[in-house]
């Protein structure tokens, strides 16, 4: 039971912490709502299992053979990070309080995760300290306990998100709002530049 838990712990503080995928979900929380922010929820959390899946049996193995594919998925993760920023930076602050608003996507999460450095990071580590041999049925243990931390962590976001509605009603806070979630995934990107 002390590995499980031990797994368990280190899926919720690679999970929980600031990124990326949090901050987009915080995001849609407050834009869209909770209900509408559960795609993007599911989406990143599907996405992150399949990614530590394969991590699990043998991805890893392939990454260092062709060290230049890694290089390439931190860059395209970057990018991806400073668009993310403008778009927030860019936005006129106008919410959809409306039942038809509709969050980020299922696959845009699942596509966040596979270009989010925090997240290939997470998985590497995380099966280089509990499935290094890659064995079967411990991978898919570690899996499935990610799974449902994952979930729930970036579940939390989204539901602080939504807290933030009554408070984000004048486009002048959610300007403020956005540009503020701008300048934490500028900075994430930054950081991954520097280090």
């Amino acid at each position: 039971m002390t590995l499980y838990l031990s797994m368990a712990a280190f899926a919720l503080a690679s999970s929980i912490t600031p990124g990326p995928v949090n901050i987009v979900a915080l995001g849609a929380g407050a834009r869209h709502g909770l209900l509408a922010s559960m795609r993007h929820v599911s989406g990143a959390t599907i996405g992150f299992t399949v990614l530590l899946l394969l991590v699990g049996l043998g991805l890893y193995e392939m990454l260092e053979r062709w060290p230049q594919l890694m290089v390439a998925i931190r860059w395209a993760g970057i990018a991806f990070l400073f668009w993310l920023a403008w778009q927030l930076a860019a936005d006129n602050g106008e919410l959809s309080f409306h039942a038809t608003a509709r969050g980020p996507s299922l696959l845009t999460g699942a596509a966040m995760q596979w270009l989010n450095p925090k997240a290939w990071l997470a998985a590497v580590s995380g099966m280089g300290a509990y499935a290094v041999d890659g064995d079967g049925p411990l991978v898919w243990q570690f899996a499935a306990i990610y799974f449902v931390v994952c979930w729930l962590s970036i579940f939390c976001w989204a539901w602080a998100g939504t807290a933030l509605r009554g408070w984000l009603a004048n486009a002048a806070r959610v300007r403020l709002f956005n540009r503020s979630m701008a300048a934490l995934l500028a900075a994430s990107a930054a950081w991954l530049l520097a280090n």
